[in-house]
Order: C-alpha cells, then sequence, then structure tokens
C-alpha cells in the first residue's frame, strides 16, 4: 500500500477541517476499534493527541478566517457591484486562506503517520480499503 493511500486515510479519520475546528474532530486515535486493530501504545495514542493539541489552535483560526474570507465573498459576488480587480483580490486572498488551512491539516496528518509502524500503517489501509468499500456499497455515511 501506497504512502498516499495512508495519507489519504489519514485524512478522513481526522475529518474535515470543520470538525476540527469545532475542537471536537475525529479522534480516531481514542476509538478502542483502532487501538485495538492497529495495536496503538499507550505512548502512541498519547503524542497522536499531542499533535492534534499542537495544530488544533492553528486549524481553528484558519478555519475561522477562511470562513470569514468566504461569507465575505459571497456577500460580494450577491452584491455585484465591486470592481472585478477588487474581486479577484478576495478569491486570492479565500485561495490563500485555504491553502493555509491546507498545509496545516496535511502537517498534523503527516506528524502522526509518522507515529505509526509500517505495519500500523498497512492495518489502517487495509481499514480503510474496508471503510470505502462500506462507503461505495451504502452501508456508511461519510465521516463528518
Amino acid at each position: 500500500m501506497s504512502t498516499w493511500r495512508a495519507g489519504v486515510f489519514c485524512v478522513l479519520l481526522i475529518v474535515a477541517v470543520p470538525a476540527l475546528a469545532g475542537a471536537q474532530g475525529f479522534k480516531w486515535w481514542q476509538l478502542e476499534e483502532f487501538q485495538v486493530n492497529l495495536a496503538l501504545a499507550p505512548d502512541q495514542i498519547t503524542k497522536l493527541e499531542g499533535v492534534y493539541q499542537g495544530l488544533r489552535p492553528k486549524l481553528t483560526s484558519g478555519k475561522e478566517d477562511l470562513d470569514r474570507l468566504e461569507k465575505r465573498l459571497s456577500g460580494v459576488i450577491a452584491e455585484g457591484v465591486m470592481p472585478e480587480g477588487d474581486v479577484m483580490k478576495l478569491v486570492d486572498q479565500v485561495e490563500s486562506s485555504r491553502a493555509d488551512l491546507t498545509k496545516a491539516r496535511t502537517l498534523m496528518i503527516y506528524r502522526m503517520h509518522q507515529l505509526l509502524t509500517p505495519d500500523q500503517r498497512a492495518k489502517m489501509n487495509a481499514m480503510h480499503d474496508r471503510w470505502e468499500k462500506e462507503r461505495r456499497q451504502g452501508r456508511r455515511p461519510p465521516a463528518r
């Protein structure tokens, strides 16, 4: 299984940024199913939580910034009176904010990924494959 695939799975496990910003993201490393299936050691769980907590403020503020900019852009588009050049500057701000948020989330995923052993990453990939299969068959709703 590829490293990219494990990263994608981590993204799915960690869930979208809105959940992270809400301070109650999907903490997969704290769920018994993952602890048992991946044979997570107590120190790994602690370190995974540390990575999450360490980047959570940046993710939260980044999400708030993105939401604020997107709301402003939506209003500008609805009004339709701002000069196009100014709209493009706002679009650039929105996309820059989104990119910063994605970078922070990707860094968190990378750091978490590094805390897992190769065997744990392989098991996580297998769990992801099962999750994807169930999702495609409509048995499991997408993570929120």
